[in-house]
């Protein structure tokens, strides 16, 4: 056992920093940002389905990563559960060095986002403000995360929470700023032919189902933190779900209070969407405060990811699946330094990318080695320690695992042929690198291993 003189990592998270931490991540800029975009991909406001296959989706994936994250603790989430159920010596090998390859793709993409938006709402407050400078504000923002992010976790969620209470009263102040002045008319006005049942609809679906499952991303936070979390059989579970229904119900809430204001064909060429419903109702001076508060939940959520996400490299490293300077700790403040810098830099540099083009690459590359991966990790742990402990077990199982295989490979065949090709490629090119890199070793598969 660790003592204290030695860098070890703390369970300093319980339920509450937890769910913070989730909600805090799933949030961000997302709707306030990407409901134009939604919008536009069924051209109408039947767009709001995209959150309700979105919502069963993710409710259904949910249930897959609490049943593998309160039996599988342990910082570094997908890679840790990968490597169990497929065997640390052979598939297990491949996944998990495959899930990290995408990582090193889809993290940072999915971090750049939130810079990205921050970004691109600063404008609203600086009209003046060019594409060019809007970038370096969003590289700015990288930069003041990884400082603040430079520290113990205690102090970091004593952050979360304190984030997470802006996400709230912005998601709130939206909400209670916008029902009284609820049009149902604007907010139904379907445009004809809008729910005819035809090749279009689907793939107008499937583009909204991607969106809103983009902002749905993050439910699984915790996951990545599994050393750091009290109690993680019940907090990793509640965290989740908790976190899922938060969110599925506040961005249908949002969606409806805005475009009951703003009528949906001004709002899907809005870039600031709730800074002109704001304007609209109460003065620009109104709408500043309510950038500001989002400009704030942007940042929780480039806050969130980092800490997330930069705990994976350093568990890949410390099982030897890694470059081994990942895994260092920092001497006196115990956080995966090295992994911390890596990721943090890269998401600076994707933050010079346009939005739409990194939220359909960052969803199309993680899908087929994360989620779907996940999906048959299920039966695989099971059928291989039938008699472990699960603090948690799949509700209604196998239907969640069959309805998240099905909506993911749904949301992946229908987001274009150019981001399918991308996670294709991205995938191929991984396995190769992971063969060559195998016969440069001499491990498996180019080595017999014994039976695990």
């Amino acid at each position: 056992m660790a003592n204290d003189s030695n860098p070890h990592l703390t369970r300093g998270f319980g339920l509450l920093q937890a769910t913070a931490l989730n909600i805090t991540n799933m949030v961000g800029v997302g709707p306030f940002i990407t409901i134009p975009l939604l919008m536009a991909t069924m051209n109408g406001p039947q767009a709001m389905l995209g959150w309700i296959t979105g919502a069963l989706i993710v409710v259904a994936d949910g249930m897959i990563w609490s049943e593998l994250g309160a039996a599988l603790p342990g910082s570094g989430g997908t890679y840790h559960f990968l490597r169990e159920a497929y065997g640390h010596q052979t598939w297990g090998r491949l996944m998990a060095f495959l899930f990290i390859w995408q990582f090193v793709i889809s993290g940072p993409l999915e971090i750049a986002s939130g810079m990205i938006g921050f970004g691109n709402y600063t404008a609203y407050l600086w009209p003046g403000l060019t594409m060019r400078g809007q970038q370096f504000v969003a590289a700015g923002v990288g930069v003041v995360a990884v400082i603040l992010l430079s520290r113990r976790i205690n102090f970091l969620g004593k952050v979360t929470v304190t984030l997470w209470i802006g996400t709230l009263a912005t998601m709130a102040a939206v909400l209670i700023v916008g029902f009284p002045h609820f049009n149902a008319k604007l907010a139904f006005d379907f445009p004809p032919g809008a729910f005819a049942f035809q090749r279009g609809f689907f793939l107008g679906l499937g583009g909204a189902t991607l969106v809103a499952v983009y902002n749905y991303m993050g439910y699984y936070d915790v996951c990545y933190i599994g050393d750091e979390v009290r109690d993680p059989g019940r907090v990793i579970p509640r965290s989740i779900l908790y976190s899922i229904a938060v969110c599925a119900v506040g961005y249908i809430l949002i969606h409806l209070a805005l475009i009951g204001v703003v009528p949906w064909r001004e709002a899907m060429n809005s870039t600031f969407l709730v800074s002109d419903f704001m304007q609209r109702l109460y003065g620009r001076n109104a709408a500043i405060v309510i950038t500001v508060m989002i400009l704030w939940t942007a940042f929780g959520s480039v806050f969130a990811l980092l800490l997330g996400y930069s705990r994976i490299p350093y568990a890949a490293a410390n099982d030897g699946y890694f470059f081994r300077v990942f895994g260092k700790l920092h001497p006196t403040k115990n956080y995966p330094y090295v992994s911390l810098l890596v990721l943090g830099a890269v998401s600076i540099g994707a933050a010079f990318f346009k939005l739409d083009q990194v939220i359909s690459a960052l969803i199309t590359t993680r899908i087929l080695v994360q989620f779907l991966g996940q999906v048959y990790a299920i039966p695989l742990l099971r059928k291989k320690f039938p008699d472990s402990a699960r603090p948690f077990k799949m509700w209604l199982y196998p239907l969640p695992a069959v309805i998240a295989f099905f909506g993911w490979a749904f949301v992946f065949t229908t987001s274009g042929w150019g981001y399918v090709g991308v996670g294709i490629l991205t995938l191929a090119v991984g396995i190769v690198v992971f063969l060559i890199r195998a016969k440069l070793s001499a491990t498996w598969p180019f080595r017999a291993v014994a039976a695990e």
